[in-house]
């Protein structure tokens, strides 16, 4: 049954395509046409016309404007577009026949239109024939002037062939008149506006003129004009040739009176069309299709007027019937198709239905067999699941374990830093200070360097747990690879002479200012290079070579450590740098340099290669590009503001908790540093570093170094930043906060050196931060200068006392302090009685809080930084005032006219007056 229906659908298909085939097929004919003149205008109207009677035929018309060069573009784009048939109005023969003849190679039929070419190789012929109208012409004119007269003749385009036949057919019957003379002929290329031109340089020559004969009515029409202008000269006949029936056209120019005839010159564009179809339908056509003429006068030019306006009117009926008509066979023709296809439908919909029930049969048979499969399934599944989970948990499990074994590590890496310290510390002042024998200067030597490789060791394992969560930083710097790498190149050069290896280092002479982490770099080449030094015997060499190059218009630095070693086996160089990968088991070292390397080398957006051949050494290849992507910016931390009732609070506190002794710290000659650390082997290894310079202070956690900070307010505060009761973030912070400490510099000494850690240090306001173990004349030099700067500071305030915009080193909060207390003086400069414990109750600060902050700002006391403002107060009034110098005495503040001027005179070197006259005169 279902077999039959879907034969019957095949058929009704069948039957429904070969009923909807179209009965025409359709052709695209190409139009080229030479001009835009009226007389092609009427052609192209008539092709279309006549076109629309035939369904299927499709017209494209494209225009040369008397270019030849165009209408050969035109017609090899319709050779190009494959169309069916070329119609051509040649614009000259002789430059078209080439490419109608390629037309007619590509099997492109042809049909030339009112011109040929110069050769037969055409399909068709459709227009008048030009030297029999020419000899009609010449008979006529010759009947008009009786076998007598004077004639000039304008011509169409020079090359044309119905110029030459018209020509030739005219001059063939006025030769036999002896006594018509043709008296001027010129070129007037087929235009109204070249006849006109040419017809008045031929009046200068030959103002008697008894015919003019112009090719066709619209040079004509030009000759007219040009006669017109001559008001002396009497009116030739006119004859023109086409008697186009347009509003302009010649039959109404004779009409009108401006020709006095003109010969029917058939367009064509019909007959052409005809062809065309007879053509492509493969149909009988003649080859040569001529056309004939009549001449139109005075005499018939109405009646033919009125004839030719009535067949337009009837063509234009036509064209809206065939429209009509048009549309009423699109509508039957999808009616016809609307039925058949629902009939189609409908037989689809039985077979769907039929072949409906047999598939639910068979899937009722299909779903009890997946029933029992999908039991059998979803065991397994669970089964599967549960595996999964124990998996998943097992995983974390490890993970977990892994983790805690990574923060154990790294916890007690950091622990490691501060024994490591007071190891480092104390040998180097034994190899420097100590007078040892020969043995024990190299038993000190061999302990200082295994602290240092031990220190490696621990930073290696640092950065890596730094990497594994993601907080691994990279500050980048603008630096000389080359000189960078000649210093590493250096300390490993004594090494080299030890071991009796040969050590070189060469570079190119390319610039190599590239941007990259210096302390980063230093552990990639400090790996490969140890790596080579260790697996090199004596006797061999090592090199360092490096060049630069360009890739992609980016500059790369390509550096490469080589040695003649033992070499890799070539089955080890993939695994090389995965993590705890050691060729030989048995061998000295971690495992993880060469992974911490490639992860350094690939965080500089660069790559790392290895070349070996066992037995004769490796090849290490990083490159790294010239500039980075990411460059990290030197921030500005914000300095944390506390209100004046809060840090009140603070002292209050801290004071209630200590007890504080009345009189001050008296200090020696010496600046004044205080150590906050709550380890005290390392505040006395500090102090006897820092002794000989300075007077040093202890605290043993960060809440007793605040108090000492405040009470004897140190040059320099060096804290630790691990400590019970207050850590150091929070001491630096509160530090910073408070207005009679905030200009302190706080050093940050710790084993904890992540990036993360600095940058807490650096938000609570640290001004440096030096990781354990520190080298100890690294040390003195960062103290050293710290507190020379802050003399800058004091220098800056001694001599801008008016506090201009320089900003400098000097904090915000120092800065905003000495304005206040500049404010204060100068709005009670007058009151001579104005005293220290007032400015300083209004500034929230003791007596003694206000002399130290002072002191250690501008090195002036309170009072005598109150008289030096006063002083430049009354220097300014002296300046810009009228006022006697008594006056200007008691207006700043002091007691009587005569302290004030010895007071002036120890400050300016001069007496009030004597600076006055300097000045005025």
């Amino acid at each position: 049954m279902i077999r039959t229906l879907l034969i019957i659908t095949l058929i009704s298909l069948s039957f429904v395509s070969c009923s909807t085939e179209k009965k025409r097929t359709s052709f695209n004919i190409g139009v080229s046409q030479c001009s835009d003149d009226a007389w092609r205008r009427t052609m192209n109207e008539d092709i279309q016309r006549e076109a629309s009677f035939y369904a299927g035929l499709n017209v494209t018309i494209k225009t040369a404007y008397d270019s030849n060069q165009r209408q050969i573009r035109d017609i090899e784009s319709f050779i190009a577009d494959r169309v069916d048939l070329i119609i051509v109005s040649p614009n000259e023969a002789v430059p078209l026949t080439p490419v109608i003849e390629k037309a007619m190679g590509e099997g492109i039929p042809v049909i030339l239109v009112d011109r040929k070419i110069s050769s037969g190789n055409y399909t068709a012929f459709v227009g008048a024939d030009n030297y029999q109208i020419g000899k009609e012409v010449g008979v006529y004119a010759a009947n008009l002037l009786n076998g007598r007269g004077r004639i000039v003749e304008i011509r169409g385009l020079e090359g044309s062939t119905p110029e030459k036949e018209r020509h030739e057919g005219f001059l063939s019957v006025i030769k036999s008149y002896q006594e018509i003379q043709i008296i001027a002929d010129d070129f007037g290329n087929w235009l109204r506006k070249d006849a006109k031109e040419r017809m008045h340089g031929i009046l200068k020559q030959n103002p008697q003129i008894d015919l003019v004969f112009a090719h066709n009515d619209e040079m004509a029409i030009g000759a007219y004009e040009a006669l017109k202008v001559h008001n002396d000269i009497k009116f030739p006949v006119m004859l023109g040739i086409d008697a186009l029936s347009t509003p302009d056209g010649g039959i109404q120019q004779v009409i009108n009176g401006v020709l006095d005839a003109t010969f029917i010159y058939p367009t064509g564009g019909e007959k052409a069309i005809q062809t065309a179809y007879n053509i492509l339908n493969n149909k009988i056509f003649e080859k040569e299709n001529i056309l004939y003429t009549a001449v139109v006068d005075k005499t018939n030019a109405r009646v033919i007027k009125l004839q030719t306006d009535q067949i337009h009117q009837h063509q234009y009926r036509i064209g809206q019937l065939n429209e009509v008509l048009d549309k009423n066979l699109a509508k039957y023709a999808t009616q016809r198709t609307l039925l058949f296809a629902s009939f189609v439908i409908l037989v689809l919909f039985m077979a769907f239905i039929l072949l409906l029930i047999r598939t639910v049969q068979h899937k009722n048979k299909t779903n009890k067999l997946l029933e029992a499969q999908n039991a059998a399934i979803n065991k397994q599944k669970e089964a599967i699941a549960e595996q999964r989970d124990q998996l998943i948990t097992l995983s974390k499990n490890i993970e977990d374990a892994t983790q805690a074994k990574l923060v154990f590590f790294t916890n007690i890496s950091h622990e490691f830093r501060t024994p490591l310290t007071l190891l480092l510390g104390p040998l180097e002042n034994i190899v420097k200070n100590e007078k040892l024998s020969e043995e024990g200067a190299r038993l000190a030597m061999l302990m200082r360097k295994n602290v240092q490789v031990l220190m490696k060791l621990i930073d290696q394992i640092i950065e890596f747990r730094r990497y594994e969560n993601g907080k691994m930083q990279m500050y980048f710097t603008l630096s000389d690879l080359k000189v960078f790498i000649r210093d590493i190149y250096d300390s490993f050069y004594e090494l080299s002479k030890k071991k009796h290896i040969h050590f070189d280092f060469s570079a190119s002479t390319d610039d190599y200012i590239v941007w990259f982490d210096s302390d980063k770099m230093e552990k990639i080449c400090y790996n490969l290079l140890s790596n080579a030094f260790k697996f090199t015997p004596e006797n061999g060499s090592i090199n360092i070579r490096l060049s630069s190059f360009i890739k992609d218009n980016e500059r790369y630095a390509r550096i490469v450590v080589s040695d003649n070693g033992k070499g890799i086996p070539e089955q080890h160089l993939n695994l090389i740098f995965n993590r705890f990968y050691k060729i030989d088991r048995l061998s000295s070292g971690s495992g993880i340099g060469l992974e911490l390397t490639k992860i350094l080398v690939e965080l500089h957006n660069g790559t790392i290669e290895v070349e070996s051949t066992e037995g004769k050494g490796s090849v290490f290849i990083v490159t790294i590009p010239y500039k980075q992507s990411d460059i990290s910016v030197t921030e500005e931390y914000p300095v944390l503001n506390a209100s004046l009732e809060d840090k009140k609070e603070e002292v209050s506190l801290l004071e209630s908790s200590v007890e504080i002794k009345d009189r001050a710290y008296q200090r020696s000659t010496k600046p004044l540093v205080l150590i906050v650390d709550d380890n005290a082997d390392i505040r006395v290894f500090l102090k006897g570093l820092l002794q000989d310079s300075f007077e040093v202070i202890e605290a043993d956690n960060g809440q007793s170094g605040l108090y000492k900070a405040m009470k004897y307010v140190p040059e320099l505060i060096l804290s630790d930043v691990m400590m019970d009761v207050m850590d150091g973030f929070e001491l630096c912070s509160q530090v910073k906060e408070n207005i009679s400490t905030s200009h302190i510099p706080v050093m940050l000494l710790t084993a904890c050196a992540q990036d993360e850690q600095r940058a807490v240090g650096f938000e609570s306001g640290a001004d440096a931060y030096i990781p354990k173990p520190f080298n100890e004349e690294l040390l003195k030099i960062r103290v050293r200068k710290i507190i020379e700067n802050r003399e800058k500071v004091k220098a800056y305030f001694q001599q801008n006392l008016t506090f201009g915009e320089r900003k400098e080193s000097v904090a915000e909060i120092d800065k905003t302090f000495m304005e206040k207390f500049r404010q204060i003086v100068e709005e009670n400069i007058i009151e001579t009685d104005l005293n220290v414990d007032e400015i300083g109750q209004r500034l929230g600060l003791s007596r003694v809080q206000l002399y130290r902050k002072i002191k250690s700002l501008t090195n002036y006391a309170p009072n005598e930084l109150i008289r030096i403002i006063r002083l430049k107060a009354a220097e300014q009034a002296i300046l810009n005032s009228e006022k006697s110098i008594s006056e200007i005495a008691y207006d700043t503040g002091f007691s009587s006219p005569s302290y004030f001027t010895k007071c002036f005179k120890e400050y300016f070197n001069e007496s009030p007056t004597e600076y006055l006259k300097r000045v005025k005169s």
